[in-house]
This record gives structure tokens, sequence and C-alpha cells, in this order.
């Protein structure tokens, strides 16, 4: 996947020159001559349907005269990512998703996950990334990840750590980690990052896993982040070095929203779609609103990239969840 940094593309608007003829798009046609609708599985105001509208408004006159977004809440996004695969063929409507439901809940979910996002749906790009960040109180000893991997082996009984909730991507980043230094941790479990963030805060907690934007507010104030799992570090944050170049690859691992349309749409329509989210991932506007969430506009290549990009992750958190011992929910 290609990560367009804010820089290059506020530089120049060829940052991502695409081949002419490209996509319908470039040459002012659409793709699909009707309404189109984004269908996101999770509530108005979340991150899942502000992305869905920031890129809805500029595929508008690109991809579809009007593009509107939908909402299919429930079932932890599984009712939406059902909907669109049961939808018409014809490129009217369209899957926005975080990748954890399409590559990790299918392990952690296996009874109810009745969908295969490479068989029932046709991949087209992802829209953006984000990556995780561990932190610690502001008041801990541990002054970096080393020092905070000492003192956890010091302590005489298991350490807790928090997530967002059971199953989710920074619940097994927790384990893993755990494994790699040969800590013991104990997983606790809470219903969303701001109540583990304001345990942790208040000293109730040692440790927190969660998603970069949720734990940045709190940065040196009631909380510091001692590491990230992005490839490189933020630029926001020079001074949070990544999990990687602490010697930690596994723990490099990164949430993604992605586009999905129906499997069997034609090849045309889902090269038209992709062509169209790579001109808005390079405008100004969108850089600018995923910037203000510390969110990157990051696409695929191309449909297929995007579609061997989900199965190599599918396959390697049904590793992690099978070395985890986790047991299913259901």
């Amino acid at each position: 996947m290609m990560h367009l940094r804010r820089r290059t593309l506020l530089a120049t608007a060829g940052a991502l020159a695409l081949p002419a003829g490209f996509f319908p798009g470039a040459a002012g046609a659409q793709t699909v001559q009707r309404t189109a609708r984004a269908i996101v599985g999770f509530p108005a105001g979340g991150s899942s349907d502000i992305v869905a509208r920031l890129y809805a408004e500029r595929l508008r006159g690109s991809y579809a005269p009007s593009v509107i977004v939908e909402g299919k809440v429930g079932a932890a996004g599984r009712i939406a990512i059902e909907f669109v695969r049961d939808a018409d063929k014809d490129g009217t409507v369209y899957l926005q998703t975080p990748a954890s439901i399409i590559t990790l809940a299918p392990y952690v979910f296996p009874r109810e996950a009745r969908y295969d996002a490479l068989t029932d749906l046709s991949p087209v790009s992802s829209v953006c990334s984000f990556p995780f960040a561990m932190a610690v109180p502001a008041n801990h000893p541990a002054r970096t990840l080393q020092d905070f991997v000492a003192w956890l082996k010091a302590q005489p009984n298991e350490v807790p750590f928090a997530s967002p909730a059971a199953g989710s991507a920074p619940h097994f980043l927790g384990v893993m980690f755990g494994k790699d230094v040969g800590a013991r941790l104990t997983h606790v479990p809470y219903r969303g990052a701001v109540p583990a963030i304001q345990d942790l805060i208040g000293g109730r907690l040692p440790m927190f896993i969660g998603v970069l934007g949720d734990i940045s507010p709190q940065q040196n104030q009631g909380l510091r982040m001692l590491a990230i799992t992005a490839e490189q570090r933020h630029p926001r944050y020079p001074d949070v070095p990544t999990f990687r170049e602490l010697g930690y690859t596994n723990m490099t691992r990164s949430e993604w929203f992605g586009v999905l349309l129906p499997a069997g749409t034609p090849a045309p329509i889902v090269t038209g779609l992709h062509g169209a989210i790579v001109a808005a991932a390079r405008t100004s506007e969108i850089v600018a609103a995923l910037d203000r969430l510390e969110y990157l506009p990051t696409v695929s290549a191309s449909p297929a990239e995007f579609a061997a990009a989900i199965r190599k992750e599918r396959d390697e958190w049904a590793t992690i969840v099978r070395e985890s011992g986790f047991q299913p929910e259901n």
C-alpha cells in the first residue's frame, strides 16, 4: 500500500499521477450513472463514518453523480458487510470497513462471521491507515520502553494491561508483546478506549495499548507513550520510537479502512472506483482532514494488491489468534 505523506501531496498534484484513461473520472466521465451508497457498519460521528463522508464528497462527479453514506449498524460491523455482500453488483453500493472486521474478526467470531472478504466481496483499495501505541501513566517510573520491560520483569505477579476490547487488535498486540519480552501479562478488556485511558491516567492500570489518535491527546499530560506500531516515527511525536526500531518487529502493525464492492462486480467498475479513490486521496482537503484525525491517506496500488494485502494480513492474524490461546466468544 502507498502511504501518501502530507508534504508530498501538498507539494505536487502529480504525486500519484495516473496513466491516461486509468479511470473514467480522469476524463470527466462517471463510472456509475446513479447515486452510489457508501455503507458503514458503525454509528454516525465515529471515525469510520467521518472518513466515509470525506471520501464520498470527493467521489461525487468522478465515480457517481452523488455518493451518500448509509449506516448499517450492528454486530460489530458484520451487518454492513452482509448487506453489501448481497447488494446489486452494479457499483451503486460499496462497503467501507476497518481492516480488523475482515481480517481479524473471522477468527474471534468464527460462527458469526458468515462472510469471506475475498470471495463474497471484491476488494478495491484502502483509504487511510493509522498505528497503535503503548502508553503508561505519566508518573510511571519507566521513561522508555526498555525501562518498562525491565520493570515488567521485576514484578512478582502478573501485570495487567488494557485494550479497548477483547479480541481486538490491541488485545493481541499486548499478548505478542508479553511473549516477545518474556513478561507475564493479564489482559483487561474495556468497552472502548475512553474508560481504559481514564483508568490508566488514574493509576489503576500500568499499561494500555490502543489507537494512537485515542491516546495522543493526553501525551505528556496524564500518560506517556513509549512506542508506536508504525513503520516510521510519527511526525507529530518524533520523540516516540517505533517498536520496530527497538527490535520488536512483530509489533509493527497498523489498522486501515478499506473499500470493497460485492463479489462479481464488473472489473471496469472496480477499476473506476479504485482510480477515483486514488485521485481523492491526493487532494489537499483529504490529506488535511485525515491529518487532523492523525490518519494517513493510504491507498492500494491496485485492487489486486489490496486483495493480496487482505489475504496476507488475514493469514497472520489466524496464526496470532491461534498461538495466543484465545477462546472465541461463540
